[in-house]
């Protein structure tokens, strides 16, 4: 991994609180188990399940010292699995940083109960067809694997207490279950976090109103995209919110992820600390011909007639909701568009007011749409601009090169480019904090209790948006 990407990782860890680090100390005092993890070479030996979603891939685009070059796939034989094997192989065979991965694939009816009673690897990693997911994240832990699963890890509330139960007997077995939460890892997302913890530059967080909410993040998302250089060809059922999951149970999962991240850090949040105050939903229409682009299907699978209507399909993917935590109101907004304008790609807004600045992330035309951070004053401060100074100053030393202009509102942050490494970069960060924590031998109280609560919010996001 190169060394902007792990300065990145270290600033993240240098604006925790230090409840990791206790977290390890607790752990090592403990007797290891038979899961226990060394960070030695080759011990970590994937099992990749059924990878229907790019992200699948993403977990490999890179190579690490601890996972073993042969990777176990268990999946049914179709266009899914040949796009999985194409994006492996594009990573094996590129110019520049190229992997070594060798697939060792089963294709079988019941490819999911080969892995169980096969279990070559330790490690399942699960993205694909969100239908199943929950039930394939208990019977995995059920079987003592480690599980490494995309978001979401569940889309509707009926399967909720299942996911709820892998946690539990994740933590009786001595696994670890985590879900992939790449924007976590955003640099202008990192320093929102850092600088909201600076009280001489942001002051404290409000608590916000349903209508004006002390935290706001919408994701804007397109169906027709390029990864990895090359034009993204969906599955079909992507387009299925009952095998996908609607938008407010679906990307949303990373706004609220970094709601509770970013306001009450290396804190857990319980369930009865929450509650959702609004939610609504809305589709995201397709022609035949857009509907073709992007899954080189001439016609509506069958298991999509229920969504058309006048020859459109309508998709739920669209979908907010405000909600509040430990009386802090915050929105999250997921929208999916066909196609990005010219120029443009996937944006995200954020907001996060204090009492003395917001906070605020844009990236828009003005942006040339790349995240841009601002920090935005509030009120009379004569003394803002040699406090904000100072702050930056400080965080120069960890991120050289990292400095501020004045703005139409503020002050821009100014981030060195070998910072912005995108989109796909984060799942090799994220692969990394998992491999991290298997040495550890544990997760993170606040992590395990946090995960529990965003899904929590979303299914019951998912209720109110159907009640509304």
């Amino acid at each position: 991994m190169n060394h902007s990407i792990r300065i990145i990782i270290s600033l993240l860890i240098l604006s925790a609180c230090g409840g990791a680090n206790q977290d390890q100390a607790e752990v090592s005092e403990e007797e290891p188990s038979s899961n226990a993890f060394t960070g030695t070479p080759n011990e970590v030996k994937l099992m990749t399940v059924d990878p229907g979603h790019f992200h699948a891939a993403l977990v490999q685009k890179f190579m690490y010292d601890q996972v073993d070059s042969v990777v176990h796939v268990y999946a049914p034989e179709g266009k899914d699995l040949e796009l999985h094997q194409q994006r492996i192989e594009g990573f094996n065979t590129r110019d520049e940083n190229s992997t070594g991965w060798q697939l060792e694939v089963t294709t079988a009816p019941n490819f999911f109960d080969q892995m169980l009673e096969q279990q070559p690897g330790n490690v399942v990693v699960l993205s694909g067809n969100n239908a199943k997911k929950t039930e394939y994240i208990l019977a995995s832990v059920e079987a003592g694997l480690n599980v490494l699963a995309d978001k979401p890890m569940v889309i509707k509330p009926s399967e909720f207490p299942k996911l709820k139960a892998a946690l539990a007997i994740a933590q009786e077995k001595d696994v670890l279950l985590y879900d992939i939460m790449t924007e976590r890892y955003e640099i202008t997302t990192m320093l929102q976090k850092v600088l909201s913890q600076k009280a001489e530059v942001f002051g404290e967080l409000e608590k916000g109103t349903p209508d004006n909410p002390a935290i706001s993040k919408e994701s804007i998302h397109h169906f027709s995209k390029e990864v990895a250089g090359s034009p993204l060809i969906r599955p079909a059922w992507f387009f299925d919110t009952e095998q996908q999951g609607e938008g407010i149970v679906d990307v949303s999962t990373h706004l609220v992820d970094l709601i509770l991240w970013e306001c009450f850090p290396e804190e857990g949040i319980d369930t009865t600390e929450v509650a959702v105050v609004r939610a609504r939903r809305w589709p995201t229409e397709l022609t035949p011909a857009q509907f073709e682009k992007v899954t080189g299907m001439t016609e509506f699978p069958e298991y999509l007639q229920k969504d058309v209507e006048n020859s459109v399909l309508n998709t739920y993917a669209n979908g907010e909701f405000v909600f509040t935590a430990r009386g802090v109101h915050g929105k999250v907004a997921a929208i999916w568009n066909f196609e990005a304008p010219e120029g443009a790609k996937d944006t995200h807004y954020s907001i996060m007011r204090g009492t003395k600045a917001n906070l605020v992330i844009r990236q828009d035309a003005p942006q040339n749409y790349q995240p841009t951070l601002y920090v935005e004053p509030v009120g009379d401060n004569s003394n803002f601009e040699e406090a904000l100074q100072t702050a930056a100053n400080e965080l120069n030393e960890e991120i050289p090169g990292l400095n501020i202009r004045s703005s139409e509102h503020g002050w821009e942050v100014l981030i060195p480019e070998g910072y912005k490494v995108g989109h796909e970069a984060h799942f090799s960060q994220v692969t990394e904090k998992y491999l991290e924590y298997l040495v550890e031998g544990a997760l993170p109280d606040w992590e395990v209790a946090n995960m529990l609560t965003k899904y929590y919010l979303t299914m019951q996001a998912y209720k109110m948006s159907r009640e509304n």
